[in-house]
């Protein structure tokens, strides 16, 4: 009886191996379009011929619209407008699925104040960055798609108040108001780019209830964040403030209003830039007003999909990290993807296609995900309909050769860091305006896979001057590609926000942090700094001309990770370039 029971046994192994060496891994027909695994997405047969990502089918539901709304919104005193009395309005243009009688619809709504912007179209016309994609991708899946000008520009009144907390209320206020409409299931998402992704960080500072999730596609997290890194100065910060209230500025009753910061606005980069260690960057709350992060940690219970280029040079990935663990600590769903592409969308080839050497072209044309949408879909019919499984807390992020990997969170938990004493890669000596330095390794014993943020940090002596300012690019030195930079003004030695006075011919340590970085560097070549004393878009320092001098060690920290090319983690994306 036994020799039976085992030989019968045996059977059943040898069948059950025979009948899984025979499952096709790349057979995707028992999935929904919708369920299909970011790694087997590629296997989808996907329609790569329209100007962005689509879903693979069109959603049932024709729409109407637009039809115009004025959400009247109280101001507390500190935002109320000097000049032409007239009530505060924000000014809605909405698009509506035509759906059953009785069904309620969510919303996904963009914020900014581009529209009618130095002859752009109004918010009545869909644009072409998140409105026309939503309309033609979601409203036919049963969206409603509302687009909203902010205070100062198109059909809303109130001065603009640049990111300032006037500027927050009406953000509020108005998605407060799509969440209370009788055809709305009272569920808000926000998504956009730019001036457009920093609005939903505004809408989720002191949320309406009704915000339940938002897409920040290159948002900063604060206007200081956005112009200054470490304290070095964006060429474009001088003039930021100024140039949008000229912009939005016409022959209407609005530009008789005043709103209290517009004295101070475009006066605070001029201060900071000069005077900060004398409380050219504390003689008032601009800055503070306009920091938008820690406002969401402290009050936002929602979700939050982070999108970030790599490569963008107009607001700079290290808004997006540490801000993804900072907010996942806080208790929040939080989801990232982050390409090597620059100010963009993800799915954008004839965009990315453009790219240049070290900023992105080494990863084209894997760089475009024309599977967003489907990432997007379950997202929003989650967060907006309680429809399907929650997506998982997960950061996408592409290496600059191209390959895709997903990480739990990122920088990962698994960081090896690698040391190096970059004196010893070359002569030190004086960085001023008219001088530099290069430091070369020897060649890397091993493939380096970077993954997250190096330091540099840079032991100093300030010359004749109050202050100094550091430039550093990271290059592969064998092909001359480049990696990443860091920067930081002398001042703000210590990283962050606060400046401290620096004395001529005295020592300092400079924490030098680099911009988020996903790159490999292989065995064999080696690592080059080139150390500047400006570089890209950045000003230089008050004390240019002096510079300071680098001595002794010069800490260069690298975060390694190590992915055979078996692990799970990589994933291809669908081979739209294949078509």
């Amino acid at each position: 009886m036994h020799k039976i029971q085992a030989v019968l046994l045996a059977t059943i192994f040898l069948v059950s191996g025979c009948l899984n060496s025979s499952v096709d891994e790349n057979d995707i027909s028992q999935y929904e379009w919708w369920e299909v695994p970011l790694e087997k997405r590629h296997l989808m047969d996907l329609n790569f011929s329209s100007w962005r990502s689509t879903l693979p089918e069109q959603g049932t539901y024709d729409w109407t619209g637009p039809t115009e709304y004025y959400v009247e919104v109280e101001l507390p005193p500190s935002e109320q407008d000097a000049g032409y009395p007239e009530p505060a309005v924000m000014h809605v243009a909405l698009w509506m699925p035509i759906v059953p009688e009785g069904t309620l619809v969510p919303v996904i709504a963009t914020v900014h104040p581009y529209y009618e912007f130095a002859g752009s179209n109004p918010n009545t016309i869909p644009d072409l960055g998140v409105g026309q994609w939503v309309l033609e991708e979601f409203v036919p899946h049963g969206y409603a798609l509302a687009q909203i000008s902010t205070f100062g520009s198109g059909k809303s009144t109130h001065c603009q108040d640049v990111k300032g907390l006037g500027e927050q209320i009406g953000i509020q206020a108005a998605v407060d108001w799509l969440g209370k409409q009788p055809w709305s299931n009272g569920n808000v998402g926000l998504m956009g780019k730019s001036y457009a992704g920093t609005t939903n960080w505004e809408a989720a500072q002191n949320p309406s209830p009704h915000l339940k999730t938002i897409v920040p596609i290159s948002g900063s997290i604060g206007v200081r964040e956005m112009f200054y890194r470490n304290g070095s100065s964006e060429s474009r910060a001088m003039l930021y403030d100024a140039l949008y209230e000229g912009a939005t500025a016409g022959a209407t009753t609005d530009d008789m209003r005043m709103c209290t910061d517009d004295a101070i606005g475009p006066a605070s980069p001029w201060t900071t830039y000069a005077l900060a260690e004398y409380g050219g960057d504390q003689w008032n709350d601009y800055w503070e007003e306009r920091y938008h992060l820690q406002d969401v940690i402290d009050n936002y219970n929602g979700s939050v999909y982070i999108v970030w280029g790599l490569q963008d040079w107009n607001v700079d990935p290290y808004h997006a990290f540490p801000t993804y663990k900072m907010l996942r600590e806080a208790g929040l769903n939080v989801k990232g993807i982050m390409g090597q592409w620059g100010h963009n969308y993800p799915d954008q080839p004839n965009i990315h296609e453009n790219m240049s050497s070290g900023y992105g072209a080494e990863a084209f044309p894997k760089v475009t995900r024309m599977d967003w949408s489907i990432e997007l879909y379950n997202w929003f019919n989650y967060y907006l309909k309680g429809i399907g499984p929650e997506p998982e807390s997960q950061v996408q992020i592409q290496r600059n050769d191209g390959e895709w990997h997903v990480e739990e969170t990122w920088p990962s938990n698994d960081v090896e860091w690698v040391a190096h004493d970059a004196s010893t890669w070359g002569s030190l000596g004086s960085v001023s305006s008219s001088s530099s330095i290069t430091l070369t390794s020897d060649p890397l014993e091993s493939d380096y896979h970077v993954s997250g943020l190096p330091t540099f940090h840079a032991q100093v002596r300030a010359n004749s001057c109050n202050g100094g300012q550091l430039f550093v690019t990271m290059s592969d030195g064998t092909t001359g590609l480049r990696l990443g930079h860091a920067t930081m003004d002398l001042r703000y030695r210590d990283g962050g926000y606060e400046a401290k006075s620096v004395t001529p011919f005295s020592s300092y340590t400079m924490l030098m942090q680099f911009n988020p970085m996903d790159v490999i560097i292989p065995e064999g070549h080696t690592i080059q700094l080139e150390i500047t004393e400006s570089g890209e878009d950045y000003l230089p320092s008050t004390c240019a001309s002096a510079g300071i001098t680098l001595n002794g060690e010069q800490p260069l920290s690298l975060p390694l990770i190590d992915r055979e090319s078996s692990d799970d983690r990589w994933f291809e994306v669908p081979p739209w370039w294949e078509e």
